[in-house]
């Protein structure tokens, strides 16, 4: 099973910017959708972005135009820009890879504090 360990997390002054990382034990992204996903306090797990094999991304409606999901294939990274932090982006962020057929894997979570 891939190993996923995100890093970058940390606490930021709301309109500023962070880029989490999430570093893959494997090369799996031709076949694997990576995504990341965050967990507010007392709330359930949601999508932040997704991207695909073939490079497509999707992003969640309160993330599009601020946050950037990247990748570099060379070094099994993946990477979420987030500019225009707002307070309500406070979450652990988790870094996800889906495969066909198998279970997910998840990472450990990093945690992201903006304040007002």
């Amino acid at each position: 099973q891939v190993q996923l360990v995100e890093s970058g997390g940390g606490l930021v002054q709301a309109g500023g910017s962070l880029r989490l990382s999430c570093a893959a034990s494997l090369n799996i992204f031709s076949i694997a959708v990576m995504g990341w996903y965050r967990q507010a306090p007392g709330k359930e797990r949601e999508l932040v972005a997704t991207m695909a094999s073939g490079g497509s991304t999707n992003y969640a409606d309160s993330v599009k135009g601020r946050f950037t999901i990247s990748r570099d294939n060379a070094k099994n990274m993946v990477y979420l820009q987030m500019n225009s932090l707002k307070p309500e982006d406070t979450a652990v962020y988790y870094c996800n890879a889906r495969f066909p057929y198998v279970t997910d894997s998840w990472g450990k979570g990093t945690l992201v504090t903006v304040s007002s």
